[in-house]
């Protein structure tokens, strides 16, 4: 027996429990992985809500990494002892050990640590789509990301910074401002005393960025789209703040023809192909120093209400990571 967390209704942290729970061998195409770190997300609390229906009694947690100790028949290219990270589905990942398919994992340079993986497979994958691909960023590009100094915005500072971009950011407090800063935000507005939408057009010289990147939601929904040049992008990939309201499409052509989209991370890495070539690239810009995996909370795993109560308060910033 090993422990989890499991929950068997919707509700606040409360409804988390640490129960022991029975993990098998692993059958054929499966492994079976001794869980070091594991991390934390916000996608986690819309599970446990209830916004993002699960099956219910079920776990939570996407991402995750440890050592392979177990492989099932049919699995090649990986044995016990293996460093291994992975995001999946469904959700699970708050255990201590866990048992699910081999081509759900990735293996992990010896240059990262189990800690690191485990904090950007979710976060640090989905700015690799955001930027790369989504709307791929260019040296000269000037964007927008909401939520600078929480985990994917600090990654995506980073990263766009390398690209040679400019990156402006929005933030919630002076001591974020200066986390965000510190990342390669280039003007992080605290949208708590600014007009987030008027920085963005004086930054710009009125011209608008071409692409935001949205986590926020229901709060930032209309800003988002006026900080936008004509044939610029809304990409949005979050609701810290609740659903976006119904879309009216003329919201859209009023703007100047804006494109709008709602990616999610399982899309891109649908195929393993994409899944192992967006990993690498990851990876690289980790060891390469490029991008650093900013871990500023540890808990334990057994005392993840207290994680989600301070995420859920916007007391957490940069990443976050849950230690069986």
């Amino acid at each position: 027996m090993v422990k989890a967390i499991r929950f068997d209704k919707t509700g606040g942290p409360e409804v988390m429990k640490w129960v022991d729970v029975e993990v098998g061998e692993p059958g054929a195409g499966e492994i079976r992985i001794k869980q070091t770190a594991v991390g934390l997300n916000y996608i986690d609390v819309y599970f446990r809500t209830g916004l993002y229906p699960l099956p219910l009694p079920g776990g939570l947690g996407m991402e995750a990494a440890g050592e392979v100790t177990a492989v099932g028949a049919g699995v090649t290219g990986l044995k016990a002892g293996d460093r291994v990270a992975y995001v999946a589905r469904p959700p699970g990942a708050y255990t201590q050990a866990r048992v699910l398919p081999a081509a759900q994992v990735v293996k992990v340079p010896d240059a990262l640590s189990d800690e690191q993986a485990a904090s950007v497979m979710l976060q640090g994958l989905t700015a690799q789509y955001l930027l790369r691909r989504t709307y791929p960023v260019k040296a000269g590009d000037t964007i927008l990301i909401q939520a600078a100094a929480g985990g994917v915005g600090l990654l995506v500072c980073q990263w766009a910074k390398a690209l040679g971009a400019t990156v402006i950011g929005t933030v919630g407090s002076d001591e974020k401002a200066e986390i965000a800063k510190a990342h390669g935000c280039d003007h992080a507005i605290v949208y708590t005393r600014e007009n987030f939408t008027k920085r963005v057009r004086e930054i710009t010289n009125g011209a608008g960025v071409p692409v935001v990147y949205d986590s926020i939601g229901k709060d930032t929904f209309t800003g988002s789209l006026d900080c936008l040049a004509p044939l610029g992008m809304f990409v949005s990939f979050g609701n810290a703040s609740g659903p976006l309201p119904p879309i009216d499409s003329s919201e859209f052509a009023g703007r100047g023809s804006l494109f709008f989209t709602r990616p999610t991370l399982f899309t891109y890495i649908a195929k393993r192909s994409d899944y192992e070539a967006m990993s690498s690239e990851l990876f690289d810009v980790l060891v390469s120093g490029k991008v650093k995996a900013s871990i500023n909370q540890r808990y334990a795993l057994a005392e993840v209400g207290k994680a989600h109560a301070d995420l859920e308060g916007r007391r957490t910033t940069g990443s976050t990571v849950l230690l069986p």
